[in-house]
């Protein structure tokens, strides 16, 4: 656009020049931004092919994302300072870029975490979670919770972790395991104090993945025994452990006042 060939022009037609509205300058003479230099005999202000100009470097300003009152400095300032205000607002604009360009790899890594469930590879994951662990169960589960807000919670945080949080997560269940394990060998009671504990260890676990309230874990709990595939994995580390697992989350449950046989995924 070039607005140094027009003289003389009243606010609707500079606005119309400039491709802005009439309210826009208006604002800008309100403000003292761009204020036209002449007027008519009848008293109409009038833009001046300077004023024109000095339309044209706030639209480019403008363009860059720079707020109204940095504009007015810049335009207004000595040609040094200026020169000194726009390395500082460059250096800002390139800053803002950093970061904005972060912000876009986070969200292909929420994209592809909301796929595919783990930004691990396949080998990454057995290495990480161990020779029984399966990499497609997470897209198994994908299939079948996808649409839930449980879902987009542990895609949300599984798109922040790294390898090493995940081995962090890994290390904390096998020795959550361990515990369990060695409480269900030492006949711990479903109930007790140490029951309640290992509960509260085994939901604040699932809770690295999404938000578990003590119903919510009661439903897990029944999923346990139910799915054979399970009650497997958790007889694999001590037999009898699913049973025993299920009776102290429900025990648990009931000790922060959820009834276990009505408890619903709320």
């Amino acid at each position: 656009m070039n607005l140094d060939d027009a003289a003389g022009l009243t606010v609707g037609a500079a606005a119309s020049r400039a491709g802005v509205t009439i309210r826009t300058l208006h604002h800008w003479d309100a403000i003292g931004l761009v204020c036209p230099s002449e007027r008519t005999d009848a008293g109409y202000r009038l833009y001046t092919n300077a004023d024109l100009s000095r339309i044209q470097r706030v639209l480019t300003y403008r363009e860059l994302g720079l707020p109204l009152e940095d504009i007015k400095s810049l335009l207004d300032e000595p040609a040094i300072d200026a020169t000194a205000s726009l390395r500082t607002q460059r250096d800002s604009l390139r800053e803002r870029a950093a970061r904005l360009h972060q912000m876009a790899d986070a969200m292909d890594r929420l994209i592809e975490a909301r796929k595919s469930g783990i930004l691990l590879s396949a080998d990454e994951q057995i290495e990480i979670f161990g020779g029984h662990w399966q990499p497609g169960w997470a897209a198994q589960a994908r299939d079948r919770w996808g649409d839930t807000d449980q879902w987009a919670q542990y895609a949300e945080r599984a798109a922040g972790r790294t390898a090493e949080h995940w081995q962090q997560i890994a290390v904390g269940v096998e020795a959550l395991n361990a515990d369990l394990a060695a409480a269900h060998r030492a006949g711990v009671r479903p109930g007790s104090d140490r029951a309640n504990a290992l509960a509260e260890r085994h939901r604040a676990s699932i809770d690295a993945y999404f938000d578990c309230t003590h119903s919510m874990h009661v439903c897990i709990a029944r999923k346990y025994t139910a799915d054979p595939e399970f009650a497997a994995f958790y007889d694999a580390i001590e037999p009898g452990l699913t049973t025993w697992l299920r009776a102290i989350i429900d025990a648990n449950a009931r000790t922060n006042g959820v009834i276990p046989e009505s408890a619903t995924w709320v």
